[in-house]
């Protein structure tokens, strides 16, 4: 069972928190080209979907630490130093996600919206917000690999 559960916590960590990660780091350039009055009209489109990609795997990434959790216990290791340090991580990412990232995206959505009217400071502070969001997740990813203690010598 351990194996099947730690299966799905890495696919659901694959398929839910990798568009994330991508779609929340290309939103702050993609705004910047609508502020810029591209040319490119796809620009202010592409920028609602980037935050449409980030709304809706936001929510299918409370998937990951439902399995992560029941891999956790099934492997007896829900009381490890590493895994308690994981969990505050992966706790911090996503209200940074859901209090700082998601509701930013909105905001300069709503000034483009409004007029074309974007603060290039606010895509700045949302992309140093996305970087910190990217930063925890990847020092989640490994301490999930290495596993201080780890019997599997990795």
């Amino acid at each position: 069972m351990t194996k099947f559960l730690l299966a799905v916590h890495v696919i659901a960590a694959i398929v839910a928190i990798g568009p994330v990660t991508v779609a929340a780091s290309m939103f702050p350039p993609a705004a910047r080209k609508v502020l810029e009055g591209s040319d490119d009209s796809s620009a202010l489109a592409t920028t609602r979907l980037l935050h449409r990609i980030c709304q809706v795997y936001a929510v299918v990434g409370v998937v990951v630490p439902v399995f992560g959790f029941a891999t956790a216990s099934d492997m007896g290791v829900l009381g490890d130093t590493w895994l308690i340090v994981s969990i505050v991580l992966t706790a911090l990412a996503a209200v940074l996600l859901a209090a700082l990232v998601l509701p930013r995206q909105s905001a300069i959505l709503e000034g483009a919206d409004q007029g074309g009217t974007i603060d290039r400071a606010a895509t700045v502070r949302l992309a140093m917000f996305t970087g910190i969001f990217n930063l925890l997740w990847a020092t989640v990813t490994v301490l999930m690999i290495i596993r201080p203690g780890s019997t599997t010598g990795a």
